[in-house]
């Protein structure tokens, strides 16, 4: 779903805060609230990329179409990450709600009327820009050298990691895991199950699980 007109006017017209606001409140001040239903689309490939967006509630799925019809998930956006950072003028993979979600908005060309809240804002989104480029760093690395069962463990302790919960949550399905590991969704639900034998993940349900062995997890992954 596109950003309504009165909508982006709002979030271009709004005045600066007066007040000194923390990192953590950045974007809720600056950032206009949305809410998405599972599967609805937040923005599409090739939209331009003047907007910003930040997790408030729910999940977020970043997919590519590629030219021969086939699917390549980007990645996974959960509370607190900021997505959307493109390099160019459009963006290169569209993003859908994984649940029903509530996502934070912001015009990024409209940031110099929030004063010091804006400039934190581009603080953060060059910050978080980094941090998802060290992410495609790692991912390319573990498509190009790790095992089915390296990569399985890696998205898994990743999930955990970003999620930072005793239990985690699978928003997305077999089958988007399968699409942005390169792997069969056979493959994928197979390896999650020798995970779980092998004692370095209990699982409660399809989408539920934990890390049950975190030194070994962590040396499986790191190999």
């Amino acid at each position: 779903m596109s950003m309504p007109a009165y909508l982006r006017d709002r979030a271009e017209a709004a005045p600066p805060h007066a007040q000194v606001i923390s990192s953590d409140e950045v974007f809720s001040a600056v950032g206009v609230g949305m809410t998405y239903s599972s599967g609805e689309e937040i923005y599409a490939q090739d939209d331009e990329t003047d907007m910003v967006y930040q997790v408030q509630r729910g999940a977020v799925r970043a997919s590519r179409l590629l030219g021969d019809g086939r699917r390549q998930i980007a990645g996974f956006y959960y509370p607190g990450d900021l997505f959307g950072l493109e390099a160019g003028l459009t963006h290169r993979a569209s993003a859908e709600a994984l649940c029903d979600s509530k996502i934070l908005v912001a015009k990024r060309s409209a940031l110099k009327h929030y004063g010091e809240a804006g400039e934190r804002l581009e603080r953060l989104i060059w910050r978080a820009t980094g941090q998802e480029l060290g992410r495609a760093q790692d991912h390319m690395m573990l498509l190009a050298r790790k095992s089915a069962y390296e990569r399985v463990a890696g998205f898994l302790s990743d999930v955990a990691k970003r999620q930072g919960a005793a239990w985690n949550e699978l928003a997305m399905s077999r089958q988007d895991i399968a699409d942005h590991l390169g792997l069969t969704i056979e493959t994928v639900s197979r390896m999650v199950t020798q995970l779980q034998a092998d004692g370095l993940v209990a699982l409660e349900g399809c989408r539920r699980f934990r890390v049950a062995a975190p030194v070994r997890m962590a040396d499986l992954v790191a190999a």
